[in-house]
C-alpha cells in the first residue's frame, strides 16, 4: 500500500486544529478553525474527495481518530461521510482499548508496534493508506521513510506556532512537486513525492 499524507497547513507549516476552536488547544493554541475562511469547495473539497476515493484504508493517531470518530458517524447519508464511516481504519494508540473503537471498521495498532506494523501494511499490495491530521504519527512516518506522497492544502495564513508534521532531525529529504492547484481563496493544493536520489 502507498502511504499518502493529506494535511491542511498554514504558510508557516502549522497543522494544528484546522477544523474548530476546541479541536486541539495543546500548548495554548488559540487559532482553532483557522482553515475555514480559506476553504474552496471545488479545489479543497475536490482534493479531499479524491484522496478518500483513492484510499483503501485510513490511518490515524489516537487524538485525530477520536476527533473524527466523534464527528463522522452522525453525518450518515452524505456520500463523503458514508465513505468515511465504511472504509477500514487503523488507529495507532498506546491507550485505546478494543471496546473503545466505536467508529465502524476501526482497528488498533499498538503504539509500541506502530512502525513495524505500518511497515508491513506499506509492503502489501493495494491502494492508498491515507493519513489525515495526526501530526506526531506523520512526523514518525516521514522520519522512517514510509511516506509515498504528501498532499498539502496550504492556506495563506501565518499562525506563529503550533504542531507541525516535519521531522527536525537535521536530515535532508528532497521532494518532487507533482502537481499544484490554486483556489480562489489563495489556497494551494500541492502534491509532493520523494525525489529519486541523485
Amino acid at each position: 500500500m502507498r502511504i499518502v499524507i493529506s494535511e491542511f497547513m498554514s504558510l508557516d507549516g502549522v497543522v494544528q486544529a484546522p477544523g474548530g476552536p476546541d479541536e486541539d488547544r495543546d500548548g495554548g493554541f488559540a487559532h482553532g478553525g483557522w482553515s475555514h475562511r480559506f476553504f474552496d469547495p471545488e479545489v479543497v473539497g475536490g482534493a479531499f474527495a479524491t484522496a478518500l476515493d483513492e484510499a483503501q484504508a485510513l490511518l490515524f493517531g489516537r487524538r485525530t481518530w477520536q476527533t473524527m470518530a466523534a464527528a463522522w458517524p452522525d453525518r450518515a447519508g452524505d456520500p463523503f461521510a458514508d465513505r468515511m464511516n465504511a472504509i477500514p481504519k487503523y488507529v495507532v494508540s498506546k491507550k485505546l482499548q478494543a471496546a473503545e473503537l466505536v467508529w465502524d471498521n476501526s482497528r488498533i495498532i499498538p503504539g509500541d508496534e506502530a512502525v513495524s506494523r505500518i511497515r508491513e501494511l506499506h509492503g502489501t499490495d493495494g491502494g492508498n493508506l491515507l493519513v489525515m491530521g495526526s501530526p506526531t504519527l506523520v512526523r514518525t512516518l516521514l522520519a522512517e521513510g514510509l511516506v509515498d506522497e504528501l498532499r498539502l492544502v496550504i492556506m495563506p495564513v501565518l499562525l506563529g506556532g503550533g504542531k507541525r508534521i516535519f521531522p527536525d532531525d537535521g536530515a535532508l529529504r528532497a521532494l518532487e512537486l507533482v502537481s499544484a492547484v490554486a483556489g480562489a481563496t489563495g489556497v494551494q493544493v500541492c502534491t509532493y513525492r520523494p525525489a529519486a536520489e541523485g
